[in-house]
């Protein structure tokens, strides 16, 4: 009698991406191993909510691209397009609810814990708590407030997990290539070659 194997578990992971490097990937996989995922599914976002009025996001199918080159060869990534060819503003409730009509039993988000205090101005942010289960990513020594927060918000604190700690960002990625720097090592190479040939970021560098 043939052993059906259990279902294969995927930790989404929603961003701009504005390039995707190292840090993301790294942190990734951390949360991954921890808590015993099989797939990390990167979710590249069109319209970031909270960065409509930035002028230094690459176009979506630059970054859907990007994330694609940094996972290509690697088995634990995958990537989705999911929120790039939907139109209107990328709101995480709407993925979710796109992956259980797909036929995903159980969708589990995992954000940054730079995003935390702000969750409760999410669009839709109780119903993604009830159709979601959401992971909070965290640098070591990483402390909050839960006392601030709404009641229904605290039951993240009991999902907390710890990632390394990688000081690299997208906004120093930006910075670096429009000051003409190398970008070597931040992001991999197939990302600084795809940077270099598009001519991404050479006009940006403010922080958004």
């Amino acid at each position: 009698m043939a052993v059906t194997a259990p279902p294969m578990r995927k930790l989404c992971f929603g961003g701009s991406f504005n390039p995707i490097h190292h840090a993301h990937l790294l942190c990734a996989r951390a949360v991954a191993e921890a808590k015993g995922f099989d797939r990390v599914v990167l979710i590249p976002s069109a319209l970031p909510p909270h960065k409509l009025q930035t002028t230094e996001l690459a176009s979506p199918h630059d970054r859907l691209v990007m994330c694609r080159l940094a996972a290509e060869g690697e088995s634990l990534f995958e990537v989705s397009d999911l929120e790039v060819t939907r139109s209107g503003p990328s709101y995480s409730i709407d993925t979710v609810r796109t992956l259980r009509r797909q036929g995903w039993d159980r969708v589990t988000w995992l954000i940054g814990a730079d995003m935390v205090s702000i969750l409760p101005k999410w669009h839709e942010p109780l119903e993604l708590l009830r159709e979601a289960e959401l992971l909070v990513m965290a640098r070591p020594g990483w402390s909050f407030d839960w006392e601030a927060l709404p009641e229904p918000y605290r039951v993240l604190k009991e999902r907390v997990v710890e990632a390394p700690l990688i000081d690299v960002s997208a906004t120093t990625i930006r910075r670096r290539v429009a000051a003409g720097q190398s970008i070597r090592y931040f992001t991999p190479d197939a990302v600084c070659g795809y940077i270099a040939a598009r001519g991404l970021y050479r006009q940006t560098g403010r922080p958004d």
